[in-house]
């Protein structure tokens, strides 16, 4: 069952990064549209991609890893469950950011531009580089 478990929690795991490394492409995109009929079809694409894939691949993927430690509790006991919880809390609340970003394309009052965007994009790299690294080599 363990191993069931594991397999869809990587599985939607890939999904919500999928999602994760993408949206703020698309932002990109849309903080460089000027016509509106661009700034539209791109809030239509940044909406279904958050609430069609995102948010439903990052619940499965907290559903599933939550499912493993409730069967598994010792692995709560190293250091590099701690520092992984850390990071998943971080992309977590990055998936949220980029829900109130959606929000304010959406309404017309974005303010940041295409090159901050392309720097936001890069922050949740580096969390899944630390996340694969902290679970297959378990440093501590």
């Amino acid at each position: 069952m363990f191993l069931w478990l594991k397999a869809f929690h990587i599985v939607f795991v890939i999904a919500w990064f999928s999602g994760i490394f993408y949206l703020p492409r698309l932002f990109v995109y849309h903080a460089d549209a000027t016509d509106r009929v661009s700034q539209e079809r791109f809030s239509l694409m940044e909406r279904k991609l958050y609430r069609g894939i995102m948010t439903p691949a990052m619940v499965l993927a907290l559903v599933f890893g939550s499912w493993m430690l409730y069967l598994n509790p010792g692995l709560l006991q190293g250091g590099w469950m701690d520092a992984k919880l850390t990071l998943v809390a971080a992309v977590v609340a990055y998936h949220f950011w980029c829900g109130a970003i959606l929000k304010q394309f959406r309404a017309g009052t974005n303010t940041r531009g295409h090159v901050w965007f392309r720097w936001f994009n890069e922050a949740p790299v580096l969390a899944l580089v630390a996340i694969v690294v902290l679970v297959v080599v378990k440093p501590f």
